[in-house]
């Protein structure tokens, strides 16, 4: 009996949960569109998305330059953190050394728990003269930015993807061997195939990452709100202009800040739902 209560008790704990997430996502919507929307429709879609210039004291919040800023940083991101990071937990999972796990795995899990100011901080202080140095200017710049973001979604994309490869079975690895596989043929054509799904997710992951990232991108992206040129070219993200003026904001500027959050929330969306249909597309 009390077996049961216990029971009851937990499921309802558990369901309250539940619902309170779904209650905090649900607001969180419900506050952007009501609060971004309107100020769109005011702007016009066209000078909103379309617009090259963000000059608030002038009435204008075209805000494709910081689209363009996000896409080319996110893109240069998953460029250098997903390769490295799937390849380094193919070597975590079947490659390395006892004694080297023991190391490289409490190091990697230290850098998920490294603060964003401090890769900022980081960057500002290592990256950017580097990139000044190799390829003169100011070093702050798509370039820069990119290579900060790839090391900071290292530790998900590994963490999540040397998961996934250790939870297929064994059988697998044991039955490319005995079909004349080597030990890499069997990693990289029967268990990676395998653990696909997973390391998607931990793909998926990192990109949400690279997407939200707000102060490290500030402190080396440049923060300048026109189009690039180049990857050289200092960029402004759509998270980083929200932070950047939003403590100040007032009217339709401050309208114009939360629209730029309900741009941002469809273009996740857009990525996530992206990933799901070619995730769907290849168990059919």
């Amino acid at each position: 009996m009390k077996a049961k209560q216990s029971e009851r008790i937990m499921h309802a704990i558990f369901f309250i949960s539940a619902c309170v997430s779904v209650l905090a996502v649900a607001l969180i919507c419900f506050f952007i569109f009501v609060n971004g929307v309107p100020a769109i429709f005011e702007i016009t879609l066209s000078d909103f998305l379309g617009g090259t210039l963000w000059k608030p004291l002038e009435g204008l919040f075209g805000i494709l330059p910081m689209v363009v800023g996000s896409v080319y940083v996110t893109a240069g991101g998953i460029f250098f953190g997903v390769p490295i990071g799937i390849l380094c937990a193919i070597f975590m999972a079947r490659f390395c050394p006892v004694k080297l796990y023991k190391i490289l795995k409490p190091a990697i899990e230290l850098l998920a728990g490294v603060p964003s100011i401090v890769y900022g901080f980081f960057g500002l202080v290592v990256l950017v003269p580097m990139m000044r140095t190799l390829f003169g200017g100011s070093g702050k710049g798509i370039l820069t930015a990119s290579v900060m973001l790839g090391i900071m979604i290292l530790p998900t994309i590994i963490g999540v993807a040397e998961s996934a490869i250790r939870a297929v079975p064994e059988s697998y690895y044991e039955g490319a061997l005995g079909l004349g596989a080597t030990h890499e043929r069997a990693v990289f054509f029967a268990l990676l195939p395998a653990a696909k799904s997973g390391i998607l997710a931990g793909v998926i992951l990192g990109i949400g990452r690279v997407i939200g990232e707000t102060m490290a991108v500030v402190m080396v992206a440049g923060n300048q709100p026109i189009l690039p040129n180049s990857i050289f070219s200092g960029v402004r993200t759509l998270t980083s202009n929200i932070v950047l003026e939003m403590g100040y904001a007032s009217g339709l500027h401050k309208d114009a800040l939360i629209a730029t959050a309900v741009v941002l929330f469809v273009f996740i969306l857009i990525i996530n739902l992206s990933f799901s249909a070619i995730k769907n597309k290849e168990r059919n």
